[in-house]
């Protein structure tokens, strides 16, 4: 089969992915492919297998068997990062780490620049923009570590943007995070969308995000058992409730 030129691939190819955590088979031959420019919500209850799908998918977690490719490119022999624009689900920057809200931004710009070399005026222009975009800006000088939770979730949001991806993968990005926020995040994520960028989103609940959703992928037990409509997709989602999990309890999603 002739793969597809790197320009009109598909951002996101999954072709029969298996995916081992602690000697446990956690996502059990995963077929998915989303197209430039789809918002996709990827759903599920705990112990389903999205977080680890999402993870494997940017690169965080190996394959065990079957294959992830960004853009036509399999994962190990990606390096274009500066595509993709990834929030994970809790803050990671926070933890004992004295960085300022500024820092944590402009790290989002390091796959395109040497560490410890000056960041040019487009770069400083560009963390200005994304901070001002999640209402961020006047809390540029301050640790990360004393925000909020919500405060926190933006300044994630905030560097995922500042590299201008044409892909952003989301792992919860509004669990546990205050309403004003939540809108907040939901314009900055349609003004991507108006400008083509392709998002694939794992949510419990999508909120303000759910207008625009094009497509729903419902897992469960690590298999997709829905693909299709988002309005069809809750009762896959929730209708068969997860006891114990099917991920270990660190990764559950």
């Amino acid at each position: 089969m002739t793969s597809q030129p790197p320009d009109s691939a598909p951002a996101v190819q999954v072709a029969d992915l298996s995916v081992e955590l602690g000697g446990r088979l956690i996502l059990r031959g995963v077929d998915l492919q989303v197209r430039q420019g789809e918002v996709v919500a990827v759903l599920g209850t705990n112990g389903s297998g999205k977080s680890t799908l999402i993870r494997t998918v940017v690169g965080l977690l190996p394959a065990a068997r079957g294959q992830v490719r960004l853009f036509g490119t399999p994962v190990p022999r990606f390096r274009q990062w500066k595509r993709i624009g990834y929030v994970p689900q809790r803050i990671t920057a926070a933890g004992g780490v004295p960085a300022t809200v500024y820092e944590v931004v402009s790290s989002g710009l390091l796959s395109q620049r040497r560490l410890f070399t000056t960041m040019h005026a487009s770069g400083k222009r560009a963390v200005e923009d994304a901070l001002r975009i999640v209402d961020m800006a006047d809390r540029r000088k301050d640790a990360v570590a004393e925000l909020s939770g919500g405060q926190q979730q933006r300044v994630l949001i905030a560097r995922a943007l500042v590299s201008d991806p044409e892909l952003l993968v989301l792992d919860e990005p509004t669990a546990g995070v205050d309403l004003a926020s939540q809108q907040i995040f939901a314009d900055a994520i349609r003004d991507r969308v108006a400008r083509g960028t392709t998002v694939v989103m794992v949510s419990h609940d999508l909120g303000p995000m759910d207008a625009l959703i094009d497509r729903s992928v419902v897992l469960r037990r690590g298999r997709i058992v829905y693909d299709g409509p988002p309005h069809a997709s809750q009762t896959h989602a929730h209708v068969h409730h997860s006891h114990g999990g099917d991920e270990p309890g660190w990764l559950t999603s």
